[in-house]
């Protein structure tokens, strides 16, 4: 869809006309921002390198000619191509944290992430004894990037099966100058992973089931498929996970999992462990924790 730049004098102009789009088309918001608004808010002050949280003092100026196309131009990408916002801008942020991506990783969204800074309160009472710490399918690096600001004594390895999102998650460990502080390897899952026991183990692995994504919003289509489909119930590569974690857990290690909406489909494959569900922004029901002692036992 192609609208003449002439129309448009101001960036309340744009908004407007971003807004009523997005609302038209009937945008899928899971990437990010939570509705229209907020989305064309952040695309459009990215756009024209304005800060992304003071939009007030600009809605009335008046934009150049290759301002409003450059602008027109992001808009029909995110209406009519359906690629998430942060693929057109290469960015995503988790809290404070800004990260680099692309369409080689997904875009970040981690629950886990809510519950880092607090360095996993109560289940860890001291976070300066917490020496090794394993991630598994890292993706862009975003967690494991947090671990290691957050747990500043710790060694993190960020695993991950895929060389493009290994390469995504260099740069951004680069650019938070953590090199010496994580290791990146390419496994699929603990098949590379040092001889050595982990204090943590934390994984955001593919766990939509097979029904759901059939049904996923064609922004989704936009990711790798390989780091969202888990099989169908989601839990292939779960099983795979809490299955091995006791090898590689230290005597009283903790193994933290996030499984999304799947909560029913985690606790029907895991009837002999009494998962621990862990609160977040979305409820109880979207990570859990396993401590090493009760995996001694466990047979997948």
């Amino acid at each position: 869809m192609t609208t003449p730049a002439t129309t448009f004098l101001t960036l309340r102009d744009l908004l407007r006309y971003a807004v009523t789009r997005f609302n038209k088309e009937k945008l899928f918001f899971g990437h990010g921002s939570a509705n229209a608004l907020d989305e064309a808010a952040y695309l459009l002050l990215h756009t024209l390198h304005l800060p992304l949280d003071k939009i007030e003092p600009f809605l009335d100026a008046h934009l150049l000619p290759s301002e409003i196309d450059a602008v027109l131009r992001v808009i029909d990408r995110r209406a009519v191509d359906r690629v998430p916002a942060s693929y057109i801008t290469n960015e995503a942020w988790l809290g404070t944290y800004n990260f680099y991506v692309d369409e080689r990783v997904i875009v970040p969204r981690s629950f886990i992430a809510e519950l880092i800074p607090e360095h996993f309160s109560p289940w860890v009472s001291d976070p300066e004894a917490i020496s090794n710490i394993l991630e598994l399918c890292t993706g862009s690096g975003c967690l494991p990037i947090m671990l290691a600001d957050m747990f500043s004594e710790a060694h993190v390895d960020a695993v991950d099966i895929s060389k493009d999102a290994l390469e995504v998650a260099r740069r951004n460990v680069a650019t938070y100058e953590l090199q010496d502080r994580i290791t990146l390897i390419e496994s699929d899952l603990y098949s590379n992973v040092p001889d050595k026991k982990y204090d943590l183990i934390i994984t955001n692995p593919p766990y939509v089931n097979s029904g759901s994504m059939a049904k996923l919003p064609r922004e989704y289509m936009h990711e790798p498929q390989i780091a969202l489909a888990g099989g169908d119930d989601g839990m292939d590569l779960v099983r795979k996970i809490v299955a091995g974690a006791a090898q590689h857990l230290t005597e009283d290690g903790l193994l933290m999992v996030e499984i999304g909406n799947e909560r029913a489909f985690a606790e029907a494959a895991f009837p002999e462990l009494n998962l621990t569900w862990l609160s977040t922004s979305a409820g109880d029901d979207m990570v859990f924790l396993v401590e090493a002692s009760q995996l001694t036992s466990f047979t997948a």
